[in-house]
C-alpha cells in the first residue's frame, strides 16, 4: 500500500505539468487568434524600420530650426502647445496638436514654436540620407510676412 501512494505522488506533479502545459497552449492559440481577428484579408508584414527615427523636441516661444532638408522623410507634428512650419516658397502653416506635416526628401523647411507659445514637437525621420542644414529663417519668414 505505501507502494501505491509514492506511485500517485509521482504522477501528480506530472498531471500537473500536463494541464498547464495543454492550458498555456490554449492560450497561445486564443492569443493567436484575437489577433487575427483584427485584421481583414490577412495580416500585415512588418518591413525593417531600422533607418526610422523618432524623437521629441521642446521649442519655447519664438526658437525655430534653420532652413533645412533631409535626405529621406520627415514627419513632425505639435503634441502641446503651437508651432509653425513652412516649405520654401510656400505659405506659412500653423502647427496645432495632433495634425501631421509631411516633408519629403530633399525638400527645404524649417519648423519652430509660435512667437508666444513653446512647442513640444513629434518628429518621425526615415530613409537614408544627412540632413542639409541652410540658413537662418528671417523674422519676416517666421511672422509670415
Amino acid at each position: 500500500m505505501a507502494g501505491r501512494i509514492d506511485t500517485r505522488l509521482g504522477l501528480m506533479p506530472a498531471l500537473v505539468l500536463a494541464a498547464l502545459g495543454a492550458w498555456m497552449l490554449g492560450q497561445g492559440s486564443t492569443a493567436i487568434t484575437a489577433a487575427q481577428s483584427n485584421f481583414v484579408g490577412g495580416d500585415p508584414s512588418r518591413p525593417d524600420a531600422s533607418d526610422i527615427r523618432a524623437l521629441r523636441l521642446r521649442f519655447e516661444a519664438g526658437a525655430r530650426s534653420n532652413w533645412h532638408s533631409h535626405g529621406g522623410f520627415q514627419v513632425i507634428m505639435a503634441e502641446e502647445g503651437r508651432g509653425r512650419t513652412q516649405v520654401r516658397g510656400e505659405a506659412l502653416q500653423e502647427m496645432l496638436p495632433g495634425v501631421p506635416y509631411y516633408a519629403g526628401s530633399g525638400v527645404v523647411h524649417w519648423h519652430g514654436a509660435a512667437p508666444d507659445e513653446h512647442m513640444v514637437q513629434l518628429t518621425v525621420v526615415g530613409g537614408e540620407g544627412p540632413t542639409e542644414w541652410l540658413g537662418p529663417v528671417s523674422d519676416e519668414d517666421y511672422l509670415g510676412r
